[in-house]
């Protein structure tokens, strides 16, 4: 798979610059520039490449030159340090197994990076893992979000997870400072390719206002699933969305901090101290903190929102 990934990037810088046709969407467009044929396993494989660095950072030699560290690497945002890993190590006890509380989970349990180096979910021995479901999980649902044309046939499944974002991550407690960092880390990862980032600002406001508001009204995010509650940012610091439904929220849509399961693999991380905006801000600060993520280019906010879609 390594030369492939290397044929991809450097063709990336080169084509770029190319507009895309009305009417065709990112997943096809790019899918053809980086890729050649816009095949159902083409597609997958373009998800495969842009979610995997953004977990574990660059693995393609070369790239077009932009770092990205990946979100299991301590980070700031903003001047505020933020850790994730204790979210997928189980270090906190913050996964919606379908309880009244969080619990601890380890999503690493299928080899960690190794396999995501070799543009694999998992190692090939561990499709029962979480790790596994998890990775290609979030592969299906940005397909769907994205507009992946071959979506649904054997090389590229339909997405069939969780399809409410609340639900799956009501136990985290997620800030703005926290999900920030997450979409910063997709940004570079979308830039890294070469995407352009003309092709992310209209769906980043868009799913900025599914994902990054508290209490947010009920909306279909895949379809023809009903729509569902989507609110991922429920600590204080979220913006309240300007149209909220907080009633229809647990807990009225504040969220509580994890426990810390496992002290050793939290370290010096906190649940939710790790700052943000102030619990007053509008939801339009939050778009525009969301379109300051074209800095570090192209698709932050499509994949970055939900790759926390740990969708069980």
């Amino acid at each position: 798979m390594r030369l492939s990934i290397a044929g991809v990037v450097l063709s990336a810088a080169a084509l770029t610059a190319a507009q895309r046709p009305n009417g065709t969407s990112i997943c096809d467009y790019y899918t053809t520039v980086l890729l050649k044929n816009n095949t159902a396993a083409n597609q997958l494989t373009l998800l495969t490449f842009v979610v995997n660095t953004v977990v574990i950072g660059n693995y393609t030699t070369p790239n077009v030159g932009i770092s990205v560290p990946g979100i299991l690497k301590p980070g700031n945002f903003n001047g505020t340090a933020v850790n994730l890993a204790p979210y997928f190590n189980g270090g906190f006890a913050s996964t919606n197994d379908g309880g009244k509380e969080g619990s601890s989970a380890n999503f690493l349990d299928g080899g960690g990076a190794a396999p995501l180096q070799k543009s694999m979910p998992a190692d090939s021995d561990k499709q029962g893992s979480r790790q596994y479901l998890l990775l290609t999980h979030l592969y299906e649902f940005f397909g769907t979000l994205l507009g992946c044309s071959q979506q649904g046939k054997t090389d590229f499944p339909a997405y069939n997870g969780v399809t409410s974002m609340y639900e799956v991550h009501k136990f985290m407690n997620l800030d703005s400072a926290q999900l920030g960092y997450f979409i910063q880390q997709v940004g570079l990862s979308a830039a890294s390719f070469g995407v352009a980032k003309e092709d992310v600002q209209g769906v980043a406001e868009a799913l900025t206002k599914l994902f990054l508001s508290r209490c947010s009204p009920a909306n279909q995010v895949i379809n023809p699933q009903k729509s569902e509650l989507q609110s991922m940012c429920i600590a204080s610091s979220c913006p309240l969305d300007a149209m909220a439904q907080c009633s229809a929220y647990e807990n009225n849509g504040n969220g509580t901090p994890p426990k810390v399961a496992n002290a050793s693999l939290v370290g010096s991380a906190s649940p939710t101290t790790s700052g943000g905006a102030s619990s007053t801000a509008s939801a339009s600060a939050t778009a525009s903190g969301a379109a300051s993520v074209e800095r570090v280019g192209s698709v932050a906010a499509i994949v970055g929102v939900a790759l926390f879609a740990v969708a069980l």
